[in-house]
């Protein structure tokens, strides 16, 4: 397959994670993952499995992306998400995506802006690797009591 091809594919594919991100069903958004793949947050290792943000955590199934994006949803505000994308990038079988989320800690009531960045790759048309980095003191702060 070209390189053009493949950025094509991985870009539909991007772009198909990110629609149904936004929709937020976390079974129909794990459906775009490998049944095995390489999941991982940038946040402190003695920071995850934090009772307040037990979604910070890696991650290796497709089962796990669903509860990943059921954990999210458990302890934000609905109403009160938003994310924008500002750029994705594209070179092969991997994409960054760059932007900015928006959200509300449903435990604390405090509002969140967290810049991201998201490593992904794509293989048969599913991704692979998910690799967050992303302002982890705002989040932290935003869930903190």
């Amino acid at each position: 397959m070209s390189v053009v091809a493949t950025s094509m594919s991985t870009r539909a594919v991007v772009e198909e994670l990110l629609r149904r991100i936004g929709e937020g069903d976390p079974e129909q958004i794990a459906e775009m993952y490998a049944e095995h793949s390489d999941w991982k947050l940038d946040w402190p290792e003695a920071e995850h499995g934090r009772t307040a943000t037990p979604w910070i955590r890696h991650r290796s199934s497709r089962a796990d992306a669903a509860a990943h994006y059921r954990e999210i949803a458990e302890h934000h505000v609905p109403e009160q998400v938003d994310t924008q994308v500002e750029r994705i990038l594209v070179d092969g079988d991997d994409a960054v995506v760059l932007g900015e989320i928006r959200q509300t800690a449903r435990s604390t009531g405090r509002a969140y802006r967290a810049r991201f960045a998201l490593h992904l790759s794509v293989e048969n048309g599913l991704v692979t690797r998910h690799h967050v980095y992303e302002d982890s003191l705002a989040v932290a702060q935003a869930f903190a009591h």
